[in-house]
């Protein structure tokens, strides 16, 4: 991917702040933050916790790799967040997000997915140059 554009860069950036934003939200359920006294293994359930803690470790690392504008950064976060809308789509009672973080979730995979084809499209035009 070409991330050296000024604008494609200042996109891959905003995309990859609400990466990392999203991945500190689920850090921050994953230390229970605000489920009081309760656990977040019992809250989540154990495989729940599992699922949560590696979408949340991947995500924060594609946040790095887009920021340093990476290709790795943007493929670690396509798949893991489409991986995680699929589970949470076909019923995996362990994948649990509420319909902001539903939304958040499908913008990040729609942007990233934008710029793949953006990319591919300025590789072809430069291909017939």
């Amino acid at each position: 991917m070409d991330f050296k554009s000024p604008i494609a860069g200042r996109y891959v950036r905003i995309v990859a702040i609400i990466a990392l934003l999203l991945g500190l939200n689920d850090a921050s359920r994953l230390l229970g933050v605000s489920t009081g006294a309760q656990s977040p293994i019992e809250l989540l359930g154990a495989t729940g916790f599992i699922y949560l803690s590696v979408f949340a470790l991947s995500r924060l690392f594609a946040a790095v790799g887009l920021w340093i504008r990476a290709s790795w950064g943007a493929v670690l976060l396509v798949g893991a967040t489409g991986l995680e809308l699929g589970m949470y789509l076909l019923g995996n009672r362990d994948v649990q997000m509420s319909a902001l973080g539903f939304a958040v979730r499908l913008v990040l995979l729609v942007s990233i997915l934008l710029i793949f084809v953006l990319s591919l499209r300025f590789s072809r035009e430069r291909a017939h140059d």
